[in-house]
């Protein structure tokens, strides 16, 4: 079937749902890095914002479009050098970077409760860590390759 596709697809952007665009905006300008590429209707009463940093852009709409609470994958390139950026810009930091078998992963919550896991290479070299759920729950890897709550 994968053969037969002729159209390809572009970039995916991620529609997070926000309580208050200007705070938010603020937020990720000045705790994550992001620059503005536009705030729509007008920048003084904004109902919806494209950031952009590096190749990540995210949307962010205020009271419409999706739900908070949700969580965004985007490739951190070096998450250790990136936490310490987050770390000293006083961003939320829900979990620390964290060695898995798909990534080194760290998770970040901005003020309306969206989660962004920033992920690189995974160590080789160092064991697979706990896992921090939507709900604040970690679970750990057993030796069957399962994961079990953590008392």
């Amino acid at each position: 079937m994968a053969e037969s596709i002729a159209i390809q697809l572009g970039g995916v952007i991620p529609i997070l749902r926000v309580g208050n665009t200007l705070a938010s905006v603020d937020y990720y300008v000045n705790k994550l890095g992001f620059t503005i590429k536009f705030l729509a209707p007008d920048k003084d009463h904004p109902s919806f914002a494209s950031l952009k940093r590096g190749r990540c852009e995210l949307f962010l709409c205020e009271g419409d479009q999706g739900h908070a609470g949700s969580w965004v994958w985007i490739d951190g390139n070096d998450v250790e050098v990136l936490h310490e950026e987050f770390k000293a810009a006083g961003a939320r930091i829900r979990n620390p970077p964290t060695n898995y078998d798909w990534a080194l992963e760290m998770q970040i919550e901005d003020i309306d409760g969206n989660v962004l896991r920033f992920g690189s290479d995974p160590k080789s070299n160092e064991p697979i860590g706990p896992w921090l759920d939507m709900n604040g729950i970690r679970w750990v890897r057993t030796d069957d390759g399962r994961y079990a709550r953590l008392p």
